[in-house]
């Protein structure tokens, strides 16, 4: 298995390549062939990441986007921000987040705190 870094756009383009004849033919893990495809997979991630980084969303969007795709309603949102009128401020991006608020989000959502506690814009009074 002769396995080199990716160093350059030309080595990635031929990893993907190699990567895709190997996932077409659905090599056992453990195999040789199913072996170079993790470790090429690794490099690609790797390189990708260094490359292509995806940037952390913005916590409000992120909330709202959690909202849409598990079918939760602003009222579903008070136990972790509080009333209806503090769920809505910080929706609508007029009052921050809390400490205690990104706690409770993080815990009962399952939410990454460290997306949470980013800053963000809020909308000018």
């Amino acid at each position: 298995m002769n396995i080199t870094p990716i160093r350059t756009k030309a080595d990635y383009k031929a990893t993907l390549a190699i990567v895709s004849k190997l996932v077409d033919k659905d090599p056992a893990p453990g195999t040789p062939e199913g072996d170079r495809l993790d470790v090429l997979t690794t490099l690609i991630e790797a390189y990708e990441a260094k490359h292509y980084p995806i940037p952390s969303p913005d916590p409000i969007d992120l909330l709202l986007h959690v909202m849409e795709s598990r079918g939760l309603t602003r009222k579903d949102m008070e136990p972790y921000i509080g009333s209806r009128a503090r769920v809505s401020e910080v929706l609508n991006r007029a009052r921050p987040l809390t400490l205690a608020m990104i706690r409770r989000l993080s815990e009962a959502l399952d939410l990454p705190a460290d997306v949470l506690v980013k800053e963000y814009a809020a909308k000018a009074a």
